[in-house]
């Protein structure tokens, strides 16, 4: 040890080396445990499986186990009621550190918007179409008086009428008001029947 000693007295430039050698490595081996602190390395927690529950049963279930949540995107979905989870990531099972948040895909808590097309004379048949193109399934048809017959003269949704652009649910339930179209009047003079006439007849 005393000849390790006068060799660094008497090498002072090589004794410097050393110990800024010797430094460095405390600092590197410091350095690599307080990554593997900060990180949790080796740490890890399965993910679970949050599909079918609503957005707030998912969001504490994975805060108990120390994840957080996030919606990453929505979709309509008329089976399933809204905020409830159809999607997730990572996958359940997957092995991944605490505090890590998972992206949720949930049923829209809103209805999806469409936008009312141009219905108006059309035929009932392409007018109850084209509303069932946009996604409207709830179709009610009442007649109202018109010379035009079964032609498509209004539309109405909660008793407000529509317009070609308007936006509404895609659940929305509409009325459609269709021409009657106006019954021909009976020509009496054409046909007489009564009594007297047919008695003037035989005579």
């Amino acid at each position: 040890m005393k000849k390790i000693i006068d060799f660094l007295r008497a090498h002072p430039l090589t004794a410097n080396i050393i110990y800024m050698f010797i430094v460095a490595c405390v600092i590197f081996t410091a350095a690599l445990y307080f990554l593997d602190y900060w990180t949790q390395h080796g740490t890890q927690k399965t993910v679970p499986s949050l599909k079918g529950m609503t957005y707030s049963e998912a969001c504490r279930q994975l805060q108990a186990q120390s994840f957080q949540a996030e919606i990453a995107d929505s979709i309509y979905d008329t089976t399933a009621a809204p905020g409830t989870v159809v999607e997730q990531s990572p996958r359940p099972g997957s092995n991944v550190k605490p505090g890590r948040t998972v992206y949720l895909t949930v049923v829209a808590f809103t209805p999806k918007m469409v936008t009312v097309p141009h219905f108006h004379n059309t035929s009932m048949r392409q007018g109850i179409s084209l509303f069932e193109a946009i996604g409207i399934k709830k179709i009610n048809v009442v007649e109202i008086e018109s010379e035009y017959k079964g032609l498509v003269l209004g539309a109405k949704f909660n008793g407000v009428p529509l317009k070609a652009g308007t936006r509404i649910p895609v659940n929305a339930a509409i009325t459609i008001e269709v021409g009657r179209g106006y019954e021909p009047e009976a020509d009496t003079d054409a046909l007489d029947l009564s009594d007297d006439s047919i008695l003037n007849e035989l005579d």
